[in-house]
């Protein structure tokens, strides 16, 4: 009897914490829209900020933010995963091993501005690649690597030993049966440090300010992807941070809706392909 009443707090208490994790979440998403819906409007989406022409706008930013994203996951994911299935199916057990999974956790828990400050001098000064959406998101990628390799690498070790013997058993070679088996199997867990990159990657500010910069401008007629991934641009994050801090609330509330509603499209796209990578893996 006395156990039932332990499992039932137990229980009780586990219900009441994620009751109030979906009650802050929505708090947090209907304050924001309350606040700043009225902002978004089809000239905020489409056009830049311009004293001349009296304009408020956010599109060059929203360009911004979707250069880094793309970029920042086109150079991390590939890395993280298979430092992933390196260090779990691979290195085993060795010193070196610990010293790799040592190294990723102090890289999860630097402050981002001290990123942001090693970004400035090696890839910005060092490698000549100054303030630009690449020096950005070679940045971030060095934040991220470390949430999408332990991600990763949980997801792994997740997938029962069976699979392994099972597909060894039957003849199959070892990166074969990584492929078709613990991948697709881990593909939820590594789905899921994806989307906390992508969060991570749309929500940072204050590296991107010290490699990225501020600019906030459209493309130029005629230029091409590698023009634009060389010049600084300013994501949502950070014209955010720069609308507060001149007391344009209007205006900072707009960006975090349109952020909101950025983060909520890529994790359904990510789900997408998630879904196709693992209906390929399985062929």
């Amino acid at each position: 009897m006395v156990r039932k009443i332990k499992d039932g707090l137990i229980l009780g208490t586990i219900y009441l914490a994620a009751f109030f994790s979906v009650v802050l979440l929505a708090g947090i998403i209907v304050y924001v829209c309350v606040k700043g819906i009225g902002s978004v409007r089809w000239s905020f989406l489409t056009t830049v900020s311009s004293v001349l022409k009296g304009t408020v706008g956010i599109a060059g930013n929203i360009v911004n933010t979707l250069y880094v994203i793309i970029l920042t996951l086109v150079i991390v994911i590939p890395i993280g995963i298979g430092s992933a299935i390196w260090l779990n199916e691979y290195a085993g057990k060795s010193r070196s091993v610990r010293l790799v999974e040592f190294t990723t956790q102090t890289l999860a828990g630097i402050p981002s501005v001290i990123f942001g400050l090693f970004g400035m001098v090696f890839f910005g000064t060092t490698l000549g690649l100054g303030y630009s959406l690449l020096t950005g998101a070679l940045t971030l990628t060095l934040m991220v690597l470390p949430l999408i390799t332990r991600n990763t690498q949980e997801a792994l070790r997740a997938v029962p030993d069976s699979y392994r013997y099972g597909a060894v058993c039957m003849g199959a070679a070892k990166w074969y049966m990584i492929r078709t088996v613990l991948l697709p199997s881990a593909m939820p867990g590594i789905v899921t440090g994806v989307i906390l990159a992508v969060g991570r990657i749309v929500g940072e500010s204050a590296a991107l300010l010290f490699t990225a910069g501020s600019g906030y401008l459209l493309p130029g007629s005629g230029e091409g992807l590698f023009h634009k991934i060389m010049e600084s641009g300013g994501t949502l994050a950070v014209q955010l941070y720069l609308s507060m801090s001149k007391a344009q609330y209007d205006t900072a509330f707009g960006i975090a809706v349109v952020l909101l509603c950025i983060v909520v499209i890529v994790n359904f796209l990510t789900g997408i392909f998630a879904d196709k990578l693992n209906a390929a893996l399985r062929k």
